[in-house]
């Protein structure tokens, strides 16, 4: 064979190996990094200042139960890489969760690539994984077996159930800085149970992400916070940054995921019956849809 060729088919091989082992990298929903013995408020303190020294902006924070605090992050590649695709504000921003379990003390986030394609963003924010692992550290990812970006890009938990591009139309407003104005009335007067936690203005595109708490009690306590992370996120190592839920003011219109989607992919191995199932919430997604739609002057049924 003559050399030329040699060298063709050895980049053909080299090339075919590199598509061949993107295909096969597995992505899991959330990384651990650090857990061990310490203070709560300690920790939470230096776990922010590390965000913060790293080049973060901490957009909010809240405390969904108590030993739990979950912090929204945010920097300029995060907000300018979710106006590059529909919907994109979505992964705008990050959440840092520091959890005691016994007397330790877990911090973890979400995973940026995993949600990027999970939210089918133009980049994959590996930047922005680099830079969460430099400032606090990585364990190891965890939350699920994992999946392929394919996988995730095309991602649904199982037939008949709503994909990353079916989000719930909350409702309308004659524009985007009405529809704005009425998001953060409806946060700040929590008639219906849930307020802001957090407001992320996407960069370049009129697009605006509210990270939001949802509290509620007897015939509502299917969308509070505690009451689903109580019977789902039931492992050793806490999922904690599945919240908080998400609002997404796109133009003129509120949108959120709907819960379907938004909970099946913090928690995509979750069994659909049984002990800490999908089962147990059942009512949850119909209860979310509804608290967030009449939260933002949308109407019970919107869609």
């Amino acid at each position: 064979m003559p050399k030329i060729w040699k060298i063709i088919a050895a980049v053909a091989l080299a090339l075919s190996a590199t598509l061949a082992s993107a295909q096969d990298v597995v992505l899991k929903p959330f990384v651990l990094a650090s857990t061990g013995p310490g203070d709560l408020a300690q920790k939470l303190a230096a776990t922010e200042a590390a965000l913060t020294k790293a080049g973060f902006t901490l957009a909010g924070s809240y405390s969904p139960y108590p030993g739990a605090t979950v912090i929204g992050v945010t920097d300029d590649e995060l907000r300018s890489n979710a106006a590059k695709s529909e919907h994109g504000g979505f992964g705008a921003a990050m959440r840092v969760a520091v959890t005691k379990v016994g007397d330790q003390i877990q911090v973890s986030y979400t995973n940026p690539p995993y949600l990027a394609n999970a939210y089918r963003m133009a980049g994959d924010l590996k930047d922005t994984a680099a830079k969460l692992q430099a400032a606090l550290g990585e364990v190891k990812e965890f939350g699920a077996r994992g999946l392929t970006p394919a996988e995730l890009r095309k991602y649904h938990y199982m037939f008949g159930m709503e994909y990353f591009n079916e989000p719930n139309t909350l409702a309308s407003f004659a524009s985007y800085e009405d529809a704005l104005k009425a998001v953060e009335a409806g946060l700040a007067a929590g008639k219906y149970g849930v307020t802001k936690v957090y407001r992320v203005d996407v960069i370049g595109k009129k697009e605006t992400l509210f990270g939001v708490a949802m509290k509620g009690e007897g015939d509502h306590k299917y969308m509070d916070d505690k009451y689903i992370m109580s019977e789902i996120d039931f492992k050793n190592i806490k999922s904690t940054a599945h919240l908080p839920y998400d609002i997404l003011v796109s133009g003129n219109k509120v949108y959120a995921l709907y819960a379907r989607f938004r909970i099946a992919i913090s928690f995509p191995d979750l069994s659909m019956m049984g002990a800490n199932s999908f089962m147990n919430i059942m009512k949850a997604p119909e209860a979310i849809r509804t608290a967030l739609a009449l939260t933002v002057g949308g109407k019970e049924d919107a869609r």
